[in-house]
């Protein structure tokens, strides 16, 4: 039986806003730089997947784990991203920097509070385990979703990113639940879905831009569909 479902944050609950593609666009633009967000999101789409390799190619290990590392790991792909669209400009690059860095500029996706409502008067409870930098509390609080979760584990407090398998067993352990009776839910195969399940949790994959179509996780497009997915699992 499930007892506990855990939910990445970036990707799977919480979003940059208005999007990310808007607001990448939106301050290229201010620098002088026409950019379409159809662009934005192509390159990002092709780049995304990629993350935990630039992770190593800027020399970096547990990149939301301290502010100096956070800082090298998201110049890096920042500048890696601007490439891509034909563009060198380091002012630009920390202006991106700064604002994607800024609790102000991420949303809940609209759906998320209902669908922890609706899994919590079913009986499920909830827990977060996510590679995110600590400020991640503040923008949750702020989201009104502060006490939703009964345990969470970020990155940026612990001291330990996915998909070290010591990040799952440790929530599971906080949670006092067995694997089995647990289930994850995230949007990378490598970070979220290939770890859980190594040690014993099930996963679910939501896949709200429709890139992973033939996966061979239970896939979901949107938080509204994970009840009907958990009563099959």
């Amino acid at each position: 039986m499930i007892r506990i479902v855990f939910f990445d944050a970036g990707g799977t609950i919480l979003e940059p806003y208005p999007t990310f593609a808007e607001a990448f666009t939106r301050i290229c633009r201010a620098h002088g730089y026409e950019v379409a967000p159809a662009d934005v999101q192509a390159v990002f789409h092709e780049q995304g997947p990629n993350v935990a390799d630039a992770a190593r190619k800027a020399g970096v290990v547990n990149a939301t784990t301290s502010a100096e590392s956070s800082q090298i790991f998201w110049r890096y792909l920042y500048t890696m991203f601007l490439e891509a669209l034909g563009i060198q400009d380091d002012e630009l690059r920390d202006d991106l920097l700064a604002t994607f860095s800024d609790k102000a500029s991420y949303k809940l996706f609209p759906e998320v509070l209902g669908s922890f409502e609706q899994l919590r008067a079913g009986g499920y409870r909830l827990g977060l385990i996510s590679n995110f930098e600590g400020w991640l509390e503040e923008v949750l609080i702020e989201e009104k979703a502060g006490d939703i979760f009964e345990v969470k584990v970020i990155s940026g407090i612990e001291g330990v990113e996915k998909p070290d398998p010591y990040i799952y067993r440790l929530a599971l352990e906080r949670a006092g639940v067995a694997p089995e009776e647990s289930v994850h839910v995230g949007d990378s195969i490598t970070n979220d879905l290939e770890p859980a399940t190594a040690i014993g949790m099930k996963a679910v994959m939501i896949d709200r831009s429709g890139s992973f179509p033939h996966t061979s996780f239970p896939r979901i497009t949107t938080l509204e569909e994970l009840p009907a997915l958990l009563r099959k699992l």
